[in-house]
């Protein structure tokens, strides 16, 4: 196997890994074995929803930062501790030059094993949501 393919596998196992912790922390902090096959069934669909929803909106976090947008909260923080230090207003810089040095040193990143398992999850509580719908809504 080529060491691509076997750096993604890893990529999409630990992301597998991660969503299968949180939907197994959902179902344990619910109590999923002493109820009936109703709420079972919404236990299971709120533990892969969340999981997905988590995920999907962690990769959504690194690509908004992995764009730049989060440059000037950074910006800001730390022009806040350089006014603190004795000296500090010595290494101001202007934003326009502080973005430009924080934009050339960013590292494009591939997240898409983040996303598709994200999603992958997301779907699979929203699935277990309308079965739940169809078949124990009306019970």
């Amino acid at each position: 196997m080529k060491q691509e393919n076997k750096v993604k596998l890893i990529k999409y196992a630990v992301c597998f890994g991660v969503e299968v912790l949180i939907a197994f922390l959902v179902i344990w902090s619910k109590g999923f074995f002493t109820h009936s096959a109703a709420v079972n069934l919404q236990i299971l669909a709120d533990a892969f929803f969340v999981s997905g929803v988590l995920m999907t909106l962690f990769a959504g976090m690194l690509f908004v930062s992995g764009e730049g947008a989060l440059i000037g909260i950074g910006f800001v923080l730390r022009n806040v501790v350089l006014a603190f230090l004795p000296m500090g207003r010595a290494r101001h810089e202007r934003y326009a030059d502080y973005r430009a040095r924080k934009l050339s040193e960013a590292k494009k990143r591939e997240n898409s094993s983040i996303v598709v398992t994200g999603l992958s999850f997301l779907s699979i509580g929203v699935i277990l949501t309308v079965i739940w719908y169809v078949k124990f809504y009306n019970v």
